[in-house]
């Protein structure tokens, strides 16, 4: 499938522009053209009922997290959300958008953490973020609204990876007993040796370079990359995870370890819904004020988080 007209007329425009790409920045540089950017793609998302700052401990000290309501009801599921941006850029702020839809149309509490970014905090800081903020809205669901019983994790690209990465450490640990997992083209491999990372690592905003630049601000050259916690799709084993739901783009170098993360899942019995945006390209999601797609995208990820998070009366 071609690519869709209007990312092709995003990605040209940004072309024309002239902007340098985000790899040629400074982190503390990358990360304000970034929000700056995200500013200018995200439309006019859904009002919840209330937005607030709240604090969770982490590994480090206190973590913020932004707490999306869409309704004053008690015992809603919960969502935990993990943003994107390469473990070295990406905020609250960039995927508020993606949050208030999720919010919105899935009417669940949604919590979007603050965790720490790289090069000031390398692996496996964001991973250990991710996994406290889990523990403690799993303990603390109750008096924040929510139901324990209906708690999911998602976030899209490293934020998938952090997603998936937590839900692997809740099975290892024993809890806490997650309902589902939203991966929206998540990195499932850092070895980067899929054909898509060939094919479509450049032209389509996740170039190579960018991703060789996200890769040399969290790693280490000591970390092992192969282990289960940098890269889930070696995990020994996927049995017993919450189903999931993955959401992978058709001019993404991460396609091909989206797949395969889904392939594994099915083969140890995990429930999966597995969408493809032929169309589309990494990171769309973020885009619905350009891109109509991005908005279909979110509604399918409110619908299966909905659906799977669901209690009978």
């Amino acid at each position: 499938m071609p690519l869709d007209p209007q990312a092709k007329a995003l990605l040209d425009a940004i072309e024309q522009s002239g902007a340098p790409p985000l790899n040629s920045y400074e982190p503390a540089e990358a990360r304000a053209v970034y929000d700056q950017a995200s500013e200018q793609v995200r439309g006019n998302p859904p009002d919840p009922a209330a937005v607030e700052e709240i604090f969770i401990p982490g590994p480090d000290g206190e973590m913020k997290a932004w707490l999306y309501r869409p309704s004053d009801e008690a015992a809603l599921p919960v969502l935990v959300f993990f943003h994107g941006g390469g473990y070295t850029i990406g905020s609250l702020q960039s995927h508020d958008c993606v949050c208030r839809a999720l919010c919105v149309e899935a009417q669940c509490i949604v919590i979007s953490v603050d965790y720490r970014l790289a090069p000031e905090h390398k692996y496996p800081a964001a991973a250990d973020d991710a996994w406290a903020a889990t523990q403690w809205v799993a303990s603390n669901a109750e008096s924040l609204g929510g139901d324990p019983s209906r708690i999911a994790v998602g976030g899209d690209s490293a934020g998938g990876n952090l997603a998936a990465v937590v839900s692997l450490q809740a099975k290892e640990a024993g809890g806490p007993q997650l309902a589902f997992q939203l991966l929206i083209y998540p990195g499932t491999d850092m070895d980067c040796s899929f054909e898509s990372h060939e094919t479509f690592g450049a032209g389509y905003r996740l170039t190579k370079e960018l991703i060789a630049w996200f890769y040399e601000h969290y790693f280490s050259p000591e970390d092992d990359l192969k282990h289960w916690r940098a890269s889930p799709l070696n995990a020994d084993d996927f049995s017993g995870l919450p189903p999931a739901f993955i959401l992978s783009a058709g001019y993404d170098p991460l396609q091909d370890e989206d797949a395969a993360y889904a392939v594994k899942l099915i083969e140890a019995g995990v429930a999966v819904a597995h969408t493809h945006y032929a169309g589309m390209m990494h990171g769309f999601i973020t885009m619905p004020g350009a891109i109509d797609k991005a908005k279909q995208a979110l509604s399918e990820c409110a619908e299966v988080l909905s659906k799977a998070l669901l209690t009978e009366l």
